[in-house]
């Protein structure tokens, strides 16, 4: 008789535990006030992969970039270098510090580019803007350059 009234208490016990649980769920959601619709879009992808040769659904961010024209040097450096060459982050020439500049200047514009370009040391290829054309990381350089005379 002691083992039937065990085998009752324990499933008793989860009956109740599953029913306290869901109450305490459903309460917990609609306490927070995400509808599935909600949680839907919360968990909705951030992204898309888009095959060479397919139609895509959403533009690129580099084709969206190109179709507002070129940024010029400024923005560029406001949005993506400054974090960096304002206070020279792990060696990377201050905007304003001509001594800083002096010695990438004398090994030519065509490094100054290369290196933005490529990288060179901590600095990853292209600074930060991964969306950024030649041309906009060109500015970028004659920007900083010469605001650092």
């Amino acid at each position: 008789m002691s083992s039937l009234i065990k085998s009752i208490h324990r499933k008793l016990f989860t009956l109740i535990s599953i029913a306290g649980f869901s109450a305490v769920m459903s309460s917990s959601v609609s306490a927070i006030g995400q509808t599935p619709d909600d949680i839907a879009a919360r968990i909705a992808p951030i992204g898309n992969v888009c095959v060479a040769g397919e139609e895509c659904e959403v533009a690129s961010a580099a084709a969206v970039a190109s179709n507002d024209g070129p940024r010029s040097g400024e923005a560029v450096y406001n949005q993506f270098c400054t974090a960096c060459h304002s206070v020279g982050v792990a060696g990377a020439p201050k905007l304003g510090s001509a001594s800083d500049w002096a010695p990438r200047v004398a090994n030519g514009f065509d490094s100054l580019m290369s290196n933005a370009i490529n990288g060179l040391n901590a600095m990853p290829p292209r600074g930060t803007c991964s969306t950024c054309s030649d041309d906009e990381i060109q500015a970028a350089i004659e920007y900083m350059l010469d605001n650092s005379k």
